[in-house]
Parts: C-alpha cells; sequence; structure tokens
C-alpha cells in the first residue's frame, strides 16, 4: 500500500531524531547501564552527531519545515487574466549525515530529501536533492556541481536567498580535494546528463582564513547543444534561439568572501564569470511563475514551466548582510550580457541575433523568532533588454516561515 509523504517524514523524524532519547525527565524509566551507548556523544564531527550503538559510526539528522508564500508580477499572468500570481508553497526536507573515522580519513555519507506541495494541494512525493559518499578527499554521488558548490568556507552565490548563482546544478559526479594550511585544490568529472556519459572536467582552487575566503574555478563544457533553447517561449509574442557559435565553453569564475570587514557580523561577497560559448554553467533563471519563485534556478538541464534561464557570456555581483541580534539585512545584485539571442517575431523574414542586457536586485529582512523559528521577506527585481528588439521586467518576492531542527 502507498504510503502518505507526511507519514513517512513523522515516522523517519522519530527514528532518527537525536531528540527520541529518552531522558527520566520526561516520566520514562532512566536508560540501564547496559544501553549507556545511547548516550555518546561523537563530538570529534561537531555538534549533534550521536554514536550508532555498537559501531564507531556517527549519525547527525537535521532539517526543516518551511512555509511560504511566493510572488510573482508581469510577465507571469493569473487565472483572472491580471498580471501577477500569489502561490503558497509548503516543504519538508531532512539530512543524513554518517561519520566515522578510518585509517584513510573520515568515512561519510550524505542524503538530503525533500517533498514539497507546488500549491496546487498535492504533496509530491520524496525527491533525492543529494546523495554522496565521500572518504578523506574522495567524493562520489550526485550533489551540487563542484562550479557551484561550497569549497574552502566560500558558499557560491551572494548573501541573500535569491543568490543570484550563475551555474547552479546538481550533477553526478566524482573528485578529489588536496587540503593543505588553508588551502583546497579540487580536481573532478561531472556528467553532462544528455543521455550518455559525456565527462565534464573542472578544477577548484580556494583559500580560507580568519578573514574571510576566496576561490577560483574553471570548466570545460563540449555537452552543449543550441537545440536545448531553441524556440522557448521568451518574451510575449515573440519566440527566441540562442546562438551556439563552437559547441563547446570553456568558463571561468572567481569569488571573495570578506567576514566582518565594516562591521561585527557582516559579510561582504563578491563574484564573477565569463564563458567563451553558452553552457550549463554560465545560466542564471529568467522570468519565473510563483511557485517557481523558490530557489531552484531552471537551467538548460532542467528548464521549469514558466521560466526560461537566461545563458551569461559575462557577470559580475556583488552583496553585503548584516546580522543585529536575531535580525537579518542582506542587499545584492548582479550584472551581465547575454550571448547572442535570436529573435523571430510573427511575419518577420529572418531571425535577429542581439546580446542582452541583464541585471537584477535582491533584498531580504530576516528574524529569528527562536533558536530554530524564522521568517524571511525577499523582494527580487529581474530586469532584461535586448536593445531595439524586445525588452522586459519582473518583480517577484516571497514571505517565508521556517522551523529547522
Amino acid at each position: 500500500m502507498a504510503q502518505n509523504p507526511a507519514t513517512l517524514l513523522v515516522a523517519t523524524i522519530l527514528i532518527f531524531a537525536p531528540g527520541h532519547i529518552a531522558h527520566a525527565a520526561d516520566g520514562v524509566a532512566p536508560i540501564a547501564d547496559d544501553n549507556a551507548d545511547y548516550l555518546r556523544i561523537c563530538s570529534v564531527f561537531g555538534a549533534g552527531f550521536i554514536s550508532i550503538p555498537g559501531t564507531q559510526t556517527c549519525l547527525k539528522t537535521s532539517g526543516y519545515i518551511r512555509y511560504q508564500y511566493n510572488y510573482a508580477g508581469s510577465p507571469a499572468v493569473n487565472t483572472e487574466g491580471d498580471d501577477y500570481q500569489i502561490s503558497p508553497t509548503a516543504r519538508a526536507r531532512l539530512n543524513f549525515d554518517v561519520r566515522e573515522p578510518t585509517d584513510l580519513g573520515t568515512l561519510r555519507a550524505f542524503v538530503q530529501l525533500q517533498a514539497q506541495s507546488d500549491g496546487s494541494g498535492n504533496p509530491d512525493g520524496f525527491i533525492m536533492k543529494q546523495a554522496y559518499m565521500q572518504l578523506g578527499g574522495f567524493l562520489a554521488g550526485y550533489t551540487d556541481t563542484l562550479w557551484a558548490s561550497e569549497t574552502g568556507g566560500i558558499e557560491d552565490g551572494l548573501p541573500t536567498d535569491n543568490s543570484l548563482a550563475v551555474g547552479d546544478v546538481n550533477t553526478n559526479q566524482i573528485n578529489y580535494t588536496f587540503s593543505h594550511d588553508g588551502f583546497s585544490l579540487t580536481l573532478g568529472l561531472e556528467d553532462s546528463e544528455r543521455g550518455s556519459f559525456s565527462a565534464i572536467p573542472q578544477a577548484k582552487l580556494a583559500y580560507s582564513g580568519t578573514w574571510g575566503a576566496a576561490y577560483l574555478a574553471a570548466v570545460y563544457d563540449e555537452s552543449f547543444d543550441a537545440d536545448d533553447l531553441a524556440f522557448a517561449r521568451f518574451l510575449p509574442g515573440i519566440q527566441t534561439d540562442i546562438l551556439s557559435r563552437h559547441g563547446e565553453a570553456v568558463a571561468v569564475k572567481a569569488g571573495l568572501r570578506l567576514d566582518s570587514l565594516l562591521s561585527h557580523d557582516s559579510t561582504i561577497k563578491i563574484d564573477g564569470h565569463w564563458a567563451s560559448d553558452p553552457t550549463s554553467y554560465a545560466t542564471i533563471s529568467g522570468f519565473t511563475t510563483a511557485p517557481g519563485v523558490l530557489p531552484n534556478n531552471p537551467t538548460l538541464k532542467d528548464p521549469r514551466p514558466g521560466a526560461v534561464p537566461l545563458v551569461l557570456e559575462w557577470s559580475i555581483g556583488a552583496g553585503f548582510s548584516q546580522k543585529i541580534d536575531r535580525l537579518t539585512l542582506a542587499a545584492a545584485g548582479r550584472y551581465g550580457k547575454t550571448f547572442d539571442y535570436g529573435f523571430f517575431a510573427p511575419g518577420a523574414a529572418a531571425l535577429n541575433y542581439e546580446k542582452g542586457q541583464y541585471w537584477a536586485l535582491v533584498g531580504d529582512i530576516g528574524y529569528d523568532l527562536t533558536t530554530n523559528m524564522s521568517v524571511l521577506a525577499e523582494v527580487t527585481y529581474t530586469n532584461v533588454d535586448f536593445t531595439g528588439i524586445a525588452a522586459s521586467d519582473q518583480t517577484s518576492g516571497l514571505l517565508r516561515f521556517e522551523r529547522s531542527f
């Protein structure tokens, strides 16, 4: 018999959460001495890890429950024909982190599961967001692309919830990280996910210190196909195509994070990228529908209904966040140029190719109601202008309530 996702979620939390350990203060009989292993804490791996009885393996469970109202303005249109959409979304996420020491370094397994209601009232089934294994510096599995992953203590994107990250995708991959004295160098291969294995080589050099962190990433991608975006509806009344000159691309990206430079608990982030040709690693989300305001950037590999990705030849972004007790304020922006897009208007004799000018601004206000309960409001403004051919802009946003554990 099929199980309700909500029932599975509750059962999993009850089984795995560290809080299931009984305490005498709760009116439950004390645990016998021969079961003392149940109370052993794995402090060597950080807070939240507990011992799996009879083994040297440690387990940490975490996650969140999120309820969110999403807003998307023009060019999004609701069923009444007005130029806005509002949609509530509920999400449950579970993380399982399993670690144990070995002679070759820490052996780790990480799994992230997620279920979400898209506003239709019917919750989706659980999906696997991440699943990978690590042994020392070796990693294999499905997770954030090395191009956009956290490396050397610096996360990709800007310090807002909609981080305006470029090329933020998940892939099947294998890589190895060499680390020494704050420096790390990661070399890896990723699957292009085009139906047959096509290895995409990547490299990332990072440094993390007391002042912040910095990184430099590079990727070589020969898997791009111009048909991925051929005649996708992008602007009202106009169809678009993207011009791929060589069918392969070299892309580079650099980022910098500065901690507490201007004031205590402040963060400054700056990053930029350049690509020689269109590639999935140079995409950023385009206009969206209200349920799509959640930070799942559409890409050439995974285009989502209601949104067409923009492929940026180059971009530069900057952001600032400030935490004041329980309050967090953040703002960020990105500017860049797209590759050549071809526009075919009804009745036109041929395509007209033009580079687009892209820019976006994001503002956040967050507040921690308690240690594990927060509220966040965010507004994003996006503008794309293909001079003399087409232009459009959009305001979108969200109001989120989140209980983490």
